[in-house]
């Protein structure tokens, strides 16, 4: 059929993974539908046009929906993504900046790790936005595209195999907003319908039902990898006065046997503040519990910046936070026409940030493959699906070894991933002690900007040596994080 031939495609999951896929295979003579459960009418989109008719009209801001469940938790977007974004959509991130996202240098923020405090250093810029701000705007940007349609309320109930002189795929769905509809035999349920499509993508996310699917057809699904620290997250908003907090944000890194937790700016002026920890030490689901844990943490930064504020709203939690990759790339006779992107195929922990990038760098694989032609013909999905999967190997080794150190889960025995690990905990000692290359250089392979052979620079190497003779140093002292940080004058301050 050729890429050229693909003219419907059924984008599964209208969240940033599907709306990113849905960009990338936009064309002029390419119908592009997603199905979402969520309703996805846009009342704002209906606001804004009555406010283009009445400029006193007030638009409501993007509200979070069931279908993301951690759309109340702290969103950031890492830079390669925001980079491949644009690549995608050009001019979103000027969008976002419009609409108040706010652009922080990851290295300024006042970064606790396991080892100490990180030091200053000058990073490349990430945007902190609310997740309900960031799909608005780009659920905005894909609906405008040639050919592209969004329907919610659209439950996906299975995938089947065209007959000879059908479509490839037929894509049954029933209305289903938040709440099932019971499916009974074909055509049984109110409202079912049948949609065809030449290419269909899986960007459900989590809850992807694509093993299930798979298997009515007669396709194995393949293993699946999981490793579950079974990390929680509790976050308030907060109003904090104009100059009480100094830093531009505030980070502590959870450690085996304790929490950690994060106060990061967003939109409209407001702050998020959040505690995360693993097991029995994931924080407690109310503020005064929340208060409390913040300040059992090794710095009480987080707690005095909750105090510090205006609360608004109540304590919202999530705790879905497994790493899950499913190894679709070893399916035997994985099927044409067929793709899977983002969580549907690897979800990471959320707390590292590095999902919606890795959702980002699939759908430029798709729009690369579309471009040469790559996109159909047999066995092209499957490679499509192998790509995807060595796209999202390093965030995946990142966050697992993450995690699993976090849970006090036995550490891979393998010799290569022994002396990864020790020359990484090098690095993060030789940062803690006012080693800036060294802090730039991890900082990088966790914002996806380099691969895992960079840390193996000879200037790195040299540096460590040079510490094996001269020593470490003084550790990097305690950044001012609030106004009352700092000492007032003595004498003469007047």
């Amino acid at each position: 059929m050729g890429a050229q031939g693909v003219r419907d495609v059924v984008v599964v999951g209208a969240s940033v993974a599907g709306l990113l896929a849905a960009a990338a295979l936009a064309r002029d003579g390419r119908a592009v539908t997603l199905l979402d459960r969520d309703d996805l009418t846009d009342a704002d989109r209906a606001d804004a046009d009555r406010a283009d008719a009445d400029p006193t009209h007030a638009v409501p801001a993007p509200a979070p929906r069931p279908g993301v469940p951690q759309g109340r938790q702290p969103h950031m977007l890492l830079h390669r993504g925001l980079a491949s974004i644009d690549e995608l959509l050009p001019g979103l991130s000027d969008d976002l900046r419009a609409a108040g996202a706010v652009p922080v240098d990851t290295g300024r923020l006042a970064w606790l790790g396991t080892g100490g405090w990180a030091p200053p250093s000058r990073q490349p810029e990430v945007l902190l936005a609310s997740r309900p701000l960031i799909e608005h705007l780009v659920r905005r940007r894909v609906r405008a595209l040639p050919g592209v349609r969004v329907v919610g309320g659209q439950r996906v109930t299975g995938l089947r195999r065209g007959r000879p002189g059908e479509p490839r795929w037929w894509v049954d769905a029933v209305p289903a907003g938040w709440s099932d509809v019971p499916v009974g035999p074909a055509g049984a349920a109110p409202g079912r319908r049948a949609r065809p499509a030449d290419l269909v993508v899986d960007a459900s996310g989590r809850a992807s039902r694509l093993p299930v699917w798979l298997d009515a057809i007669g396709v194995r699904p393949g293993a699946v990898e999981e490793v579950d620290a079974q990390v929680g997250y509790a976050t308030v908003r907060v109003r904090l006065p104009a100059g009480r907090l100094l830093a531009p944000g505030v980070v502590v890194l959870p450690q085996p046997g304790r929490g950690g937790g994060l106060a990061v700016p967003a939109e409209g002026g407001w702050w998020t503040v959040s505690g995360t920890g693993a097991g029995a030490h994931r924080p407690p689901r109310d503020l005064a519990g929340l208060q409390e844990f913040l300040t059992s943490l090794p710095d009480d930064s987080l707690a005095r910046v909750l105090a510090a504020g205006q609360v608004e709203g109540d304590v919202a939690t999530h705790r879905q936070t497994a790493n899950r990759r499913h190894r679709y790339d070893t399916v035997v006779g994985w099927p044409d026409g067929l793709l899977v992107v983002g969580d549907a195929l690897c979800a990471f922990n959320p707390v590292y940030g590095q999902g919606m990038t890795v959702a980002a760098l699939d759908a430029l694989a798709l729009r690369r493959a579309d471009a040469d032609g790559r996109l159909d013909g047999p066995g092209a999905a499957a490679r499509l699906v192998r790509e995807c999967v060595r796209i999202g190997e390093l965030p995946w080794q990142t966050a697992t070894g993450a995690d699993t150190a976090l849970a006090g889960l036995p550490a891979s025995r393998d010799l290569v991933s022994v002396l990864v690990g020790r020359w990484i905990g090098a690095l993060d000692e030789m940062s803690t002690h006012g080693d800036v290359a060294a802090q730039v250089a991890l900082s990088r392979i966790y914002q996806l900007a380099a691969g895992p052979t960079s840390l193996l620079h000879p200037r790195l190497v040299a540096r460590w040596l040079r510490t094996r003779v001269r020593g470490l140093g003084p550790p990097v002292p305690r950044p001012t994080v609030l106004s009352d940080d700092v000492p007032e004058a003595v004498g003469g301050g007047r």
